[in-house]
């Protein structure tokens, strides 16, 4: 199965260089008029975090478990087509996956994957942002590991 979340890419950017306008806007236009002198400085800080909280909760998200392994992409949205720095891919094998969580706080979901380590003593943690994902999606990303995690138990079992 294979899914991800490349629909909603057009709408983030959009929203952030929205908002990157709307800071530029009251840091040069508002401030020459003195109409909001006393709360400039906190009207700027504001929009300068919700753009770092648009970074860093914008993160493109593949899930492909076709073939042997699984195989887990996530970026980031914006200047991807330029700079591929927030890049992070992991393949894992299907026959290691133990369970998953997924956790869902107030703005951020969490996909966490724990996997048996090549030498199946230690436990590793694979944690990957799923925020941007549907709903419906995250559902079959849920039955997909549910799934590989039966099977593994009917193999170690039989």
């Amino acid at each position: 199965m294979r899914t991800d979340n490349r629909s909603i890419k057009n709408t983030i950017v959009t929203i952030y260089f929205v908002f990157m306008v709307i800071a530029l806007l009251f840091v040069t236009v508002f401030s020459s008029f003195h109409l909001i002198e006393n709360y400039i400085a906190h009207i700027g800080l504001f929009l300068l975090l919700i753009l770092i909280g648009i970074y860093v909760v914008a993160r493109f998200f593949e899930y492909d478990s076709d073939s042997s392994k699984l195989i887990i992409t996530s970026k980031g949205f914006i200047l991807t087509e330029y700079i591929n720095y927030r890049e992070y891919k992991k393949e894992i094998e299907k026959r290691t996956v133990i369970s998953f969580k997924i956790y869902n706080f107030l703005f951020y979901k969490s996909l966490v994957i724990l996997r048996r380590s090549g030498d199946k003593v230690n436990v590793v943690k694979e944690r990957f942002n799923i925020t941007l994902l549907k709903k419906k999606k995250i559902n079959y990303i849920k039955q997909s590991l549910r799934k590989i995690i039966k099977e593994n138990k009917k193999a170690k079992l039989g």
